[in-house]
């Protein structure tokens, strides 16, 4: 069994520039330790607000030990609560996504407001106070249609995301976008290697046909180094920002959030077999349709795709130290019609099998990993540099909730 101390200890003796000791894959204590230190005290992507379009519209979502319920009420805000009844405990919500007029708790029926309060308790006697046993909140927030929730008793501030998200993604309006599909699969890996693998494209020729056919495996594009590095990218910038279409590289001082838009391959315009449009109708304001991709993540959990035609938001959930949840999203304009607008396999088709093909490899990764033989590696400067990125933010992430914890501990 791993102690705290334990685990910072390990993490000190990392290598830089090398893969992670093979505890921080596979530990349950380790897994323990992300959950505390880094899913329960930072802001985690949740939904599209255009995943809950109407009053009562919810989801459930699951972060360790906590279900929560992510509702829009009938002012129009989006709240979230924790998954629990304030009467014995029970789960409000057992569904993955619904639509209530009330939350009710279906062990006895106490009814909550959308906003949280409770509104009917049955024979609680006369000293029973319903003021004081409305549902526990979440913190949350909506950033340039993007809901994120915080577990911690103060969540950190989002100014500066929330002001770049609003002139990188606020062209894409995703107010005024609606859920063409969604996909959820469950990949038998830690978190960390889905994370890992999405910052990279060394693999992509190898192992993604459908999707090299438009999006450019360049590192100097897809790393942890600003696109300008890139002939190609750096002409794209500056044409869409003479567009008015902000595109050049930004990224958090703490580097846990980043955006930057890139170009597609040669003519594409979108994620298609074929390079052409998804959908039929552009979104929002953005100027042409090769406009490219506007790639935003935010760690722990998230990656996300804005084009000029559809939207991609892909959420990453851990299910425990080996499993993890990767749900996709595919975004188009409200009045885009299936089958006039868009045909839904052609919209969905890349990513399908870019994610089939991504769960193999990690699984693959992971099985590995547990080998007795698995010793870090060194990761590639050139095309690794941002999974570098990613595994020193995580570090440096974690180290500072132990080191936190220490002091607690002492005082």
């Amino acid at each position: 069994m791993l102690s705290d101390a334990d685990i910072h200890s390990l993490l000190m003796r990392r290598r830089a520039g090398y893969s992670l000791p093979q505890a921080f894959y596979t530990d349950a204590d380790v897994y323990q330790a992300d959950l505390k230190n880094i899913w329960q005290k930072d802001w985690i992507f949740a939904v599209a607000a255009a995943e809950l379009p109407k009053t009562g519209n919810y989801v459930t979502l699951q972060i360790g030990a906590c279900s929560l319920i992510i509702v829009r009420g009938a002012d129009g805000v989006i709240r979230a609560f924790h998954n629990s009844c304030r009467h014995r405990g029970s789960r409000i919500c057992s569904a993955g996504k619904g639509s209530a007029p009330k939350l009710v708790c279906p062990y006895h029926q106490w009814t909550y407001e959308l906003d949280g309060k409770l509104l009917w308790a049955r024979e609680m006697g006369p000293d029973f106070k319903p003021e004081n046993h409305g549902l526990k909140t979440v913190h949350c927030t909506d950033i340039s249609g993007m809901v994120y929730v915080c577990l911690a008793d103060e969540a950190p501030d989002t100014g500066e995301l929330a002001r770049q998200a609003a002139r990188y993604l606020g062209p894409h309006d995703l107010s005024n976008l609606k859920v063409a599909h969604q996909s959820t699969i469950l990949e038998k890996g830690n978190w960390k290697l889905v994370l890992e693998n999405n910052r990279e494209c060394y693999h992509c020729s190898g192992s993604h046909p459908s999707l090299c056919r438009t999006f450019p495996d360049d590192p100097n594009l897809v790393g942890g180094d600003d696109a300008s590095t890139s002939n190609v990218g750096r002409a794209h910038v500056e044409r869409c920002e003479n567009a008015g279409l902000p595109a050049s590289y930004r990224i958090a001082p703490s580097e846990q959030w980043r955006l930057v838009r890139i170009p597609f391959l040669g003519d594409a315009v979108s994620y298609t077999m074929d390079g052409k449009a998804a959908v039929s109708k552009r979104i929002g304001t953005v100027p042409f349709d090769n406009a490219g991709t506007c790639l935003f993540y935010h760690y722990p959990n998230t990656w996300n795709h804005f084009l000029s035609d559809h939207v991609l938001t892909f959420r990453v959930l851990p299910v425990g130290p080996m499993e993890t949840e990767v749900t996709t999203t595919w975004l188009v304009r409200k009045d885009a019609e299936e089958g006039v607008d868009y045909d839904l396999k052609r919209l969905t088709d890349v990513w399908i099998h870019t994610n089939d093909e991504d769960r193999r490899i990690i699984e693959e990764n992971q099985a590995g990993i547990l080998s007795p033989a698995y010793e870090p590696g060194p990761y590639s400067p050139v095309q690794e540099s941002g999974v570098i990125q990613f595994v020193d933010w995580y570090a440096r992430a974690l180290e500072t909730g132990l080191v936190g914890r220490f002091r607690v501990a002492a005082e």
